[in-house]
């Protein structure tokens, strides 16, 4: 009986449950969406990271594994000389220079890094043979319409596009080294090394005597560093989410509040009628929880599905950019997080119908 009242009082007032539940959803959709970009953008860097085939990533000291390089004082004669090390293989150097938001141009050694990586997998083009010659991945070349003889002005110069390739490589755009380091002023001058071994198995030791060797450098195994690529392990990033998901329960909160308050407004004469005829007050606040409840369940329902929506928006209008992965693992602790702010929502107008006398219900206009 309850389970009809309810659904007939849902259905009574569509636009307001409507809103209601759409609000709920963008709640949900907020914090989905922030989580499976953060993940997403931070597991494409992680993969990007292991297609280079290294086992050690060796960086200039001042830096961190995860800080940006936003120059590139290390010489570019560490390569050769860390070749030599024991168990080292070979070791490649890169220049990467920042560009807007999350893009970045990394110079390369193409020989090198094919030697070390298996080299680019080709969709289209081939490999820089002019200095002004650039290669970006197929994701940046659809975000930015590019095509082969397409022309980027990027740092103050302008680049030809001669290839585009599947991404997963190490950068999304890539140019000469020799090229980047003039073009940008620092001749000579590189940003880190990536190193490969003959064992991979010892990463960790050989990490261990490059560091004593070099006070001061970064030195991290590859399987480390693409470790530390998680929300947990920002600090920025993890509180900036915890402050995206408290403002999505506040703004779930209100609009169940502010609906479920107009409800019990509305239902004044029908709650007195029910008191008159015997019903508790747990009964007319069980009513009043189910409806909200069933309010909150609609809204993660169509919280979810609107995270696909956004997510082919991201990989259609911003596929070089960010990327968006479906966190499963969130599904239960947003919805958790939106059944609470409902429920706390709708306890205030639900104590209020609970207070109501009977007769003064009934006189309610």
């Amino acid at each position: 009986m309850i389970n009809k009242l309810t659904f007939a009082n849902l259905a009574h007032r569509p636009v307001r449950t409507v809103l209601s539940i759409v609000a709920i959803a963008v709640e949900v959709t907020m914090i989905l969406t922030l989580v499976g970009v953060s993940n997403g953008t931070l597991h494409e860097s992680a993969r990007r990271a292991r297609g280079t085939g290294a086992d050690i990533l060796f960086r200039p000291p001042g830096t961190s594994a995860l800080s940006s390089l936003g120059s590139s004082p290390m010489s570019d004669k560490f390569p050769g000389i860390l070749s030599h090390e024991p168990h080292v293989v070979m070791a490649t150097g890169t220049m990467v220079q920042p560009l807007e938001v999350f893009d970045t141009i990394t110079g390369l050694d193409f020989d090198q890094f094919a030697r070390m990586s298996g080299g680019f997998h080709f969709l289209q083009g081939e490999l820089p043979v002019q200095d002004t010659d650039m290669i970006v991945d197929a994701p940046y070349a659809r975000e930015k319409n590019l095509h082969i003889g397409s022309t980027l002005t990027l740092i103050s110069q302008r680049w030809r596009i001669c290839g585009i390739y599947e991404g997963g490589k190490l950068a999304r755009i890539a140019v000469k080294l020799s090229a980047l380091q003039r073009f940008t002023g620092n001749p000579n001058r590189l940003s880190q090394v990536y190193i490969k071994l003959d064992d991979p198995s010892r990463a960790s030791e050989v990490v261990d005597a490059l560091r004593i060797k070099y006070p001061g450098y970064q030195i991290y195994t590859l399987e480390y560093y693409t470790s530390l690529l998680s929300v947990s392990s920002l600090g920025l990033l993890r509180n900036f989410t915890y402050v995206v998901i408290g403002i999505a329960m506040i703004v779930g909160f209100i609009v169940v509040f502010m609906a479920m308050y107009t409800a019990v407004l509305e239902r004044t004469r029908e709650i007195g009628i029910l008191k008159a005829v015997g019903g508790s007050p747990g009964l007319i606040l069980n009513m009043l929880l189910r409806e909200t409840l069933l309010l909150a369940l609609l809204g993660i329902a169509l919280g979810i599905l609107l995270t696909y929506v956004t997510q082919w928006m991201m990989s259609h209008f911003a596929p070089g950019g960010l990327t968006q992965e479906t966190v499963y693992s969130w599904w239960p602790i947003t919805g958790m997080l939106a059944i609470l702010g409902a429920l706390a929502g709708a306890t205030i107008p639900g104590m209020k119908a609970v207070r109501q006398e009977a007769v003064e219900a009934l006189a309610y206009e």
